[in-house]
């Protein structure tokens, strides 16, 4: 489902496409739609989408427009839409978007505290670093915080490994478990073809896969070879091995054996927001520590017995895995109150709006 593919007549079953029961379910509410699609891809003010009858354009609402509060709640790619079309209509219409099964965001590049979405309703998100160049821990533990926290399930793909030894991959693989995370990883060449057909063993029919990860570490040349063809343009690599950022829009992608993926731009920041569920998840050995200090109100910092500060004194856990929970923990809050701020003066500046309505109208 990317350039090439949507003038395919094919047509498909909503199975096929990910439909299962927690969509199904909410269908009651889209009134008069007739159609339920699923987001390909998103170009401006069109919404190229994929149902029963293959692929077609369509077109937000003026109402649900209108209705809609900010970028969030409108449609992403990976998203299920009630479409309102007839056969000899060119664009459908978008009354509404179903409730996310589970859904990748981010804090908005920048200084903007908005919620920025990459994708919606993905079954499993791939985090892409390049062993040669890209290979960050702190990266790698920011991006699974913000995967557990939208519900999806993570799994590591460590790429380019032809370009480094043996020893160098053994070390970051330990660097990774070292750091409690327990995640599946696949490591995998394109030039070699090494560890690609066991990616391809990963990928089941009507799941969804979302890659994501810097520029230039091989993604898109990689979804080509599960495509089996050039569908994505890809560029040679640069004089010091690092590839060079060629995406330029989020697309789903179905694949010959019905799993879908999903190509993202590269992603310099990936600012986390609202995230206490997903550091949970991702720091539950330091929170389970936390749990067991002889102080409630403990700060880890230097109280007597502090299961936390034991744990690192007798190297359980490491001290960069320690402080990445810290830093990732406060920028969180941080962020959350300043967009819960930011939420608070909308609402107050829209009554304030209604109101000077309502007394301009009784005059």
């Amino acid at each position: 489902m990317a350039r090439g593919q949507e003038t395919s007549m094919t047509k498909f079953t909503l199975d096929a496409l990910g439909w299962n029961e927690w969509f199904a379910a909410q269908t009651g509410l889209c009134g008069t739609a007739n159609i339920m699609a699923r987001v390909a891809a998103v170009d401006r003010d069109q919404i190229l989408l994929v149902g029963e009858h293959g692929f077609f354009r369509a077109k937000l609402s003026g109402k649900y427009l209108h209705a809609s509060e900010g970028s969030m709640q409108r449609p992403c790619v990976g998203d299920w839409v009630c479409v309102e079309k007839s056969v000899q209509d060119q664009f459908g219409i978008v009354h509404g978007v179903l409730e996310r099964q589970t859904e990748l965001r981010r804090k908005a590049a920048g200084d903007s505290v908005e919620y920025q979405m990459i994708a919606a309703n993905v079954d499993f998100v791939i985090v892409v670093q390049s062993c040669q160049y890209d290979f960050n821990l702190k990266r790698l533990e920011r991006y699974l915080v913000m995967i557990k926290d939208g519900g999806a399930t993570p799994l590591i793909l460590l790429t380019k490994i032809d370009l480094v030894t043996h020893y160098l991959l053994a070390t970051q693989l330990e660097k990774i478990r070292s750091a409690g995370i327990s995640e599946s990883i696949v490591t995998l060449s394109n030039v070699t073809n090494e560890g690609v057909d066991q990616l391809k063993s990963v990928l089941a029919p009507g799941k969804t896969y979302c890659f994501v990860g810097s520029s230039g570490v091989g993604k898109s040349t990689l979804i080509n070879a599960l495509v089996g063809r050039d569908l994505l343009e890809t560029k040679d690599v640069s004089g010091t091995g690092e590839g060079r950022h060629t995406t330029v829009r989020r697309e789903l992608i179905l694949l010959e054996n019905g799993a879908m993926v999903i190509d993202n731009p590269g992603m310099r920041e990936f600012g986390l927001l609202g995230a206490e569920g997903g550091i949970e998840a991702s720091y539950s050995d330091i929170l389970t520590l936390a749990a067991q200090c002889h102080f409630r109100d403990c700060t880890h910092s230097n109280e007597r017995g502090c299961a936390v500060q034991e744990a690192l004194e007798c190297g359980r856990i490491s001290a960069d895995h320690y402080e990445n929970f810290v830093k990732l923990r406060r920028e969180s809050e941080h962020y959350q109150q300043s967009y819960a701020e930011k939420r608070k003066k909308d609402k107050d500046f829209g009554r304030f709006i209604k109101s000077v309505k309502k007394d301009l109208k009784d005059r």
